[in-house]
């Protein structure tokens, strides 16, 4: 098992290189990079918004409390924005697109692979990085960022309908507050893990999908081997985010 975790990550690394090659190899694929953009970026839009709402509400419900009773309730807007930018927007981002599109992702190069549709692009001399998985990574590299940042922005107002408008913040001390702690420093890092958290999603679930036959023989074939790889791709996808996380946070706070 250890040999193989070792050899699927020697693996995904040379698949990393050749998709940042196919990034920049002509045909730069216009078309298909806004394709992608509008199945990873806006088909998302929605769930974004709902979650990011919905976490912002639940964030001044508990802020609020835990910050009155030091009497220091005006600074939630504070508490709220911060905790999304640096932290809640990009890792609940990066887990919905990996539930949402990462599988979808993963199932869609599989089902080629399986299909032969790979190999039948190869006997064209077509560069199946440049012409299936470097598009994907390109409209990530733009989605996720501007998710997360759509996602904060829904948190914070959902924040405001929590703390401001039930609870009875004042909505001067919820701005002040949010505006003071807001700076370069944090909106970088919500940044870097979103281009980061991009990379290596569309890293993950591409190679799962596109190398599906390689774990055929030992965990089934067709379907099956195709819903294992789906699997794997979001679950590995899901706790590297989390590790991830952790280290960025580490290295850039």
């Amino acid at each position: 098992m250890l040999r193989r975790a070792i050899e699927d990550f020697g693996a995904s690394g040379v698949f990393l290189v050749r998709t940042l090659r196919g990034v920049v190899q002509k045909p730069l694929r216009a078309r298909k990079i806004t394709l992608e953009i509008y199945s990873i970026g806006w088909q998302s839009v929605a769930i974004i918004l709902f979650t990011g709402f919905f976490t912002g509400m639940v964030l001044g419900l508990q802020g609020y409390y835990t910050l009155k009773r030091f009497g220091a309730d005006g600074f939630l807007g504070s508490l709220i924005q911060k905790s999304l930018l640096a932290e809640l927007a990009p890792v609940l981002t990066a887990l919905l697109i990996i539930g949402r599109a990462g599988s979808a992702l993963c199932a869609e190069l599989g089902v080629m692979r399986i299909s032969e549709q790979i190999e039948a692009l190869e006997c064209l001399a077509i560069d199946v990085y440049n012409f299936l998985v470097s598009p994907k990574l390109v409209a990530a590299l733009i989605a996720i960022p501007l998710l997360i940042a759509v996602f904060t922005v829904s948190g914070i107002l959902g924040g405001y309908v929590s703390g401001s408008l039930i609870l009875g913040v004042s909505v001067g001390d919820y701005y002040h507050s949010m505006r003071d702690v807001t700076d370069v420093a944090t909106i970088r890092m919500a940044l870097i893990k979103g281009l980061v958290f991009a990379v290596y999603i569309v890293t993950v679930c591409a190679y799962k999908g596109l190398y599906v036959h390689q774990n055929a023989s030992a965990k089934g074939r067709g379907a099956l081997a195709l819903s294992n790889a789906t699997t794997q791709a979001v679950v590995i996808a899901s706790v590297g985010v989390l590790i991830l996380d952790y280290l960025l946070t580490a290295v850039l706070i």
